[in-house]
């Protein structure tokens, strides 16, 4: 197997629940050696959450996959001295508490880099580490509100909904990973330092956030909740099929656009000039659902999905997680993976996303038990068995 392309880089994961481990998780599949630091006694919150078998989250092995777990009490001096001394030996740190916490600890950014110039810490909070709202606590949730994305879903005239995942926390990760990379070039291929990589939840769903913003700034336009529409872009919806189930189409293409009129009957509405192009069409958007609308709710899913196969149409049918674990596609492609859990139960995963022709990623390693490797992890950072031991009895590691 070709070396991983983060062979080598250590990462420090003090982190809990989402989106931190999420940042640590993605490197960890490229080849990162994750620390995770979790509290003695209950360990991560996550791994009481969802559905679990034998006690354990089955989501864990998804989160927690290629990493090291280790115990240490952060709240007590010795444990915060266990920190320093292995941060001391990590290329990334990466915490996901309130603002200050870490400084409270005697972690924060000033200690650390001192302590470790090369040392690229990643902060992931609410609201970000400055600004009028920093010290107030901030879930993904709350973030989704903020950054404009609970406003857009749902049904016009109904009240918000959320996407049924934690958005704001895995994309605040992976807007945390990217960090890295990007803090990893400038300290090794330019010769620069450590630096801090400040990730803000509602910032990172801000970053989708497409043309909201230049819209409103342009024209004064607030984008108003649509249902499964695209506003302003036409047609992109989902529409009802004769089995009581729903069709996605994109035909927002100009040369889609008239195919997909062609395909359903309707060529008057595809050699019609004023409709030639998205702008056009999004006038007319009513119209042009409703023609849709009227063929496929002649059609089964399937029986429509096939002439807007053959039409060379983008559709397809809404996924459920059964469809998802059944579809060739999906296999073919190794998007699922099966890793085998400390209680032996075998757990399908999303596999390594995204796929890297030379140096791919790889899950070689199960989710750890609680502080599994507390003793091999000190060690190796050159604790000896007495200092682990004393540690262990007076409960600062476990």
């Amino acid at each position: 197997m070709a070396r991983q392309i983060l062979e080598g880089i250590r990462v420090l994961e003090l982190g809990q629940l989402i989106a931190g481990p999420f940042a640590a998780k993605t490197l960890a599949d490229f080849g990162a050696h994750v620390i995770k630091v979790e509290p003695p006694g209950q360990g991560d919150p996550l791994r009481k959450w969802r559905m679990l078998y034998e006690d354990t989250s089955v989501w864990w092995e998804a989160q927690s996959r290629n990493k090291q777990s280790i115990c240490i009490d952060l709240r007590s001096q010795e444990g915060q001295d266990v920190v320093r001394k292995l941060a001391a030996e990590c290329d990334v740190l990466i915490e996901n508490f309130r603002p200050g916490t870490m400084e409270k600890w005697g972690l924060g950014w000033d200690a650390l880099h001192a302590a470790n110039p090369k040392l690229i810490m990643v902060r992931v909070s609410g609201y970000g580490q400055t600004g009028p709202k920093r010290d107030e606590p901030g879930f993904a949730a709350v973030a989704e509100a903020m950054s404009g994305l609970r406003h857009l879903t749902g049904e016009p005239g109904r009240p918000p909904v959320r996407a049924g995942l934690s958005l704001g926390d895995t994309i605040a990760g992976l807007h945390g990973a990217l960090g890295v990379l990007l803090a990893l070039y400038q300290r090794d291929a330019r010769g620069g330092e450590g630096q801090v990589i400040d990730v803000a939840l509602y910032e990172s769903l801000f970053n989708l956030s497409e043309s909201l913003l230049p819209e409103y700034s342009a024209f004064g336009a607030v984008r108003q909740p649509a249902g499964g529409a695209l506003p302003g872009i036409a047609p992109s919806n989902a529409y009802p099929c004769a089995s009581g189930e729903y069709v996605l189409v994109a035909a927002n293409g100009d040369a889609i656009f008239k195919r997909l009129m062609l395909a359903i009957g309707r060529a008057d509405l595809a050699e019609d000039p004023a409709l030639a192009r998205n702008d056009g069409r999004v006038r007319r958007v009513d119209e042009i659902d409703a023609a849709i609308a009227a063929w496929t709710r002649t059609q089964t899913v399937e029986a429509a999905l096939a002439v807007l196969k053959t039409a060379e149409v983008p559709s397809g049918r809404i996924y459920t997680v059964k469809d998802i674990a059944e579809d060739p596609h999906y296999r073919a492609r190794g998007v699922i993976e099966s890793v085998t859990a400390a209680s032996g139960l075998t757990v399908e995963v999303p596999g390594i996303i995204p796929k890297l022709s030379a140096n791919p990623g790889a899950i070689h390693d199960r989710g750890p038990t609680l502080g599994e490797h507390t003793d091999a992890v000190l060690a190796e950072a050159g604790f000896d068995a007495g200092t682990i031991a004393d540690l262990r009895a007076r409960g600062v590691v476990a």
